[in-house]
């Protein structure tokens, strides 16, 4: 019998900072990430970075001791309703991994914690192209973002400043 365990990352603690970067890695080297590895220094870097950023959550998920999963997200605020979220910014499962429920239950456990804090929604982005991502999304509720079905649904743009 398979054991699955979602936690929530403790940036103080180095072996869970190792397993997130770990994972960063994983999703970063993924075509769906960019293809290519993180770079050292961030890696060196990113739980101690992410200690210092006010209301990030990273979850870690375990099979049988294993590290095969992580989410993270952060803080937000909704204006239209005056009240806090959580918007996703990675989801991560390990390729051997996927399809056995792991990011499944990291969404449910982050929905969990945001319902603790009374948030008023989850948010998130994913590439048009990830069509894997998106039903997994769509399987734990998630939809696109429209005020009004005329206008069309949102859109995520970047504009980079390095």
């Amino acid at each position: 019998m398979t054991t699955l365990t979602i936690r929530t990352a403790d940036y103080h603690n180095p072996e869970d900072c190792a397993v997130l970067a770990q994972m960063l890695d994983i999703y970063a080297r993924d075509p769906m990430g960019g293809g290519a590895p993180l770079n050292p220094q961030v890696k060196a870097t990113l739980g101690p970075a992410l200690a210092n950023v006010p209301g990030a959550i990273s979850l870690l998920a375990y099979l049988d001791g294993e590290p095969v999963g992580l989410l993270n997200a952060f803080s937000g605020f909704s204006t239209f309703e005056c009240k806090p979220l959580l918007n996703i910014h990675d989801v991560v499962v390990v390729p051997t991994q996927r399809g056995r429920g792991v990011g499944q239950a990291m969404l449910a456990e982050l929905e969990r914690l945001a319902r603790e804090r009374g948030c008023i929604k989850l948010t998130l982005e994913v590439l048009e192209g990830n069509r894997g991502a998106q039903e997994a999304y769509r399987r734990a509720g998630f939809a696109g973002y429209e005020l009004d079905p005329k206008m069309g649904k949102a859109l995520f743009w970047q504009k980079c400043l390095k």
